[in-house]
């Protein structure tokens, strides 16, 4: 399957996830004149406190086309991926939302602290990225080898059995990994959640890396 023929196939999902993703330029342009000429776009570890900040048009308009570029990205990479055939159409519908979402919650977030509304999100994040981990986990034993979704690894690679194993095994790892950030959403520690996806990374590959070395023994 082309690009061209995945972008025929998926044309709704992604003219919707286009206009989630870009709907926050219609905020910002309707609200132009009342925006600070710099706008937090980044946020302390603890999630409150702007640490970053960027000029108008990049926040308005930069950010939302900066993530439409990583979601045509996604289907790029998708598309030119000799094994596309194994990635079920539920898994790429999937992907290709994950990032409307995040433009969303990005925008709220962003917009709400220009006006001067409270969120938490430190724990808004937390709880986010751990529910993506939570769905990607439920859906991670169901996804046959390719070389752009799940746990690529050289072993999982080169013998299916492995990269079912691993992904059966992955599969906990997340939902676990995303049920803890969620519940780290309420403590917002820097430290826990580097641990988090420390782990979420190393464990699988340790794991799939052991059960080829069993295999070449």
């Amino acid at each position: 399957m082309t690009m061209m023929s995945m972008i025929k196939k998926y044309k709704w999902t992604l003219i919707l996830t286009g206009i989630v993703i870009l709907s926050p330029i219609l905020f910002g342009v309707l609200f132009w004149n009342q925006l600070p000429q710099e706008i937090p776009t980044h946020f302390s570890g603890a999630g409150n406190t702007p640490d970053g900040w960027s000029s108008r048009p990049v926040a308005v308009f930069g950010l939302p086309a900066f993530l439409l570029g990583m979601e045509w990205f996604c289907l790029l990479v998708t598309a030119i991926d000799p094994k596309k055939k194994n990635i079920s159409d539920k898994m790429i519908r999937i992907i290709l939302w994950i990032i409307p979402v995040i433009s969303v919650v990005v925008a709220v977030c962003i917009y709400g602290t220009v006006f001067g509304k409270k969120f938490d999100i430190g724990m808004q994040m937390n709880v986010l990225v751990g529910i993506v981990f939570i769905v990607l986990g439920n859906y991670l034993p169901k996804v046959k080898q390719n070389h752009s979704i799940g746990l690529r690894f050289p072993w999982t690679l080169n013998d299916s059995d492995n990269w079912n194993r691993t992904h059966r095994f992955g599969a906990w790892v997340f939902i676990v990994a995303g049920i803890a950030m969620c519940i780290n959403g309420y403590f917002k520690s820097t430290a826990a959640l580097g641990v988090i996806i420390t782990v979420t990374i190393t464990v699988p590959v340790l794991y799939s890396y052991i059960l080829y070395r069993k295999e070449q023994n």
